[in-house]
């Protein structure tokens, strides 16, 4: 099938067809996660380092203009601690993300992976932003398994509008080398962007298929009030069943990448939007696992699920959640099938 082909099945899926086909298309989107991914879900504990960015993207709490923000900056003993506590509570993968700045530096996070790959049994997934190429080889070679960068846009015009500090070509340059060093590679979007439609929604579901990446994140853009689209409103409120129709989509298009239910699904769908997520495609959760003094100054949305908890209880919310889905957690770091093959 060519590209066109798959852009018109991919409409036919992304549009409100009603209740008994969207049933339909979940059912299909767990069926392939169940054939190709199995019903184990990885665990993957999120530690939120650093707050400070150097960027001003234009739906980001974070974004460097927003002078509400209480930055902060996590000393490495700390992070080391919540990493120790994360492998007690039987997670496998830590992912230490932080806004696109060299606040921490990039040497001292390269040696902060060698100690949590010495020192612990974890897989360690990275999040930081566009860096140059030997910057992702140093971290490479001092144990970095994973690295996320959601390109949030595959249409130029539009990413350029909501990210005047890079360009479209520069991210997917930054995803083009994380794979030629042998990391695995994550990306993904916002569904729902002021100015997106779905032809563009669709776009993106392709252009991830294209780049054959290990991960692909995606959750509901919900505009934040300090930021220039704090007034917007996402581009399908009006359908937000369209959230779990592109994620079941992007499952049967990608069928052999980890999908992550994110924590905007929840904030959406206060309680339920993960659970839903499991079970219409996606196979990692990953909790907030941020120490809890600096959860409510990391901030992408507002709204986000889990700032008041502490690590502890997002550990039994995990639980819960698997056990109420009858769905087993996954053993070991949960590393990339597809990664194994090339």
């Amino acid at each position: 099938m060519n590209r066109s082909r798959r852009k018109q099945a991919l409409l036919r899926l992304l549009s409100p067809a009603g209740p008994g086909a969207d049933a339909r298309l979940y059912r299909a989107a767990d069926a392939v996660r169940r054939l190709n991914m199995g019903d184990a879900v990885f665990v993957r504990g999120i530690v939120e380092f650093s707050n400070c960015c150097s960027n001003r993207c234009w739906y980001c709490g974070l974004r460097a203009d927003n002078r509400r923000v209480r930055r902060y900056t996590m000393p490495p003993g700390e992070i080391l601690a919540a990493c120790r506590r994360l492998e007690a509570a039987g997670h496998t993968t830590v992912v230490l993300q932080c806004g696109e700045s060299r606040a921490f530096g990039d040497r001292n996070l390269g040696s902060l992976i060698e100690r949590i790959k010495a020192e612990t049994s974890l897989a360690v997934t990275v999040s930081a932003g566009n860096r140059r190429r030997d910057v992702y080889a140093y971290w490479r070679a001092c144990g970095m398994d994973r690295y996320l960068l959601r390109f949030e846009s595959s249409l130029p015009r539009l990413f350029a509008r909501l990210h005047p500090d890079c360009t479209l070509a520069e991210r997917l340059r930054c995803l083009r080398d994380l794979r030629d060093l042998g990391v695995q590679t994550g990306s993904g979007f916002m569904i729902g962007l002021p100015g997106e439609d779905r032809s563009i929604l669709a776009d993106n579901i392709l252009l991830c298929r294209e780049l054959d990446l290990d991960m692909i994140g995606i959750g509901p853009f919900i505009p934040h009030p300090d930021t220039p689209l704090g007034r917007e409103v996402n581009a399908y409120q009006a359908d937000r069943e369209i959230f779990f129709r592109a994620l079941a989509a992007l499952r049967i298009f990608n069928p052999r990448s980890h999908i992550p239910a994110t924590t905007a699904y929840d904030a959406v769908f206060p309680g339920a939007g993960r659970n839903l997520a499991l079970q219409r495609g996606a196979n990692i959760f990953m909790p907030n696992s941020t120490p809890t003094a600096y959860r409510g100054d990391y901030l992408l949305y507002p709204g986000k699920p889990g700032v008041d908890s502490d690590a502890a209880e997002s550990a039994r919310d995990v639980r819960r959640r698997l056990q109420h889905l009858g769905r087993p957690l996954g053993q070991g770091p949960g590393h990339s099938i597809k990664h194994r093959r090339r």
